[in-house]
């Protein structure tokens, strides 16, 4: 018995070294998998980080970044977000994040939502503000699509602005 404990031993010890680098790899459309995780990175929610921004630092230890993934059966979901504070006012954070988005598209200004078009009806995948708002005296920034969305949400704080970077995408096989 002592043997099997042995030979065991090693696959074990390297299984539970594998998980967490298993864990870091992209969601995939086949297969199955799961990623949670307290940290998030600038590329993790595909926008940069405002210049000299620094992490948001609440009362409580939670932490200032999230990144989640579940997949399966052709279909699956990946959430990262990331909490920063700035000196800066956040209409100057704002009008950098605006030129930040618009890689992904037309940026949406949630804040003051236009009026529903036609357009939206007949493009299904086409992102829309819907009943997203930001936080009284806020400001609420999307750009993507439905299946692919990127968010900013910037407040006034004590010592300028707190802002969050959302990123979220989910596909389904029978989509593609």
């Amino acid at each position: 018995m002592s043997t099997r404990i042995r030979f065991f031993s090693p696959i074990l010890v390297a299984a539970l070294f594998a998980i967490p680098v298993l864990a870091q790899q992209e969601p995939e459309k086949e297969g199955a998998g799961i990623v949670f995780s307290g940290k998030a990175s600038s590329q993790d929610v595909g926008l940069p980080f405002y210049p000299g921004s620094t992490p948001h630092k609440d009362d409580s230890n939670d932490s200032p970044a999230a990144r989640l993934g579940l997949w399966g059966g052709g279909s699956g979901f990946k959430l990262a977000v990331v909490k920063m504070d700035s000196a800066d006012s956040p209409e100057k954070v704002g009008a950098f994040y605006k030129k930040a988005l618009a890689k992904y598209g037309k940026v949406l200004d949630c804040s003051n939502p236009p009026a529903s078009s036609d357009n939206n009806k007949k493009d299904s995948n086409a992102l829309t503000c819907g009943d997203d708002r930001p936080d009284p005296g806020g400001m609420l920034f999307k750009a993507g699509s439905k299946e692919k969305q990127h968010l900013v949400s910037i407040k006034l704080n004590a010592n300028g602005s707190t802002y969050d970077l959302v990123a979220l995408g989910n596909w389904s096989s029978d989509k593609h």
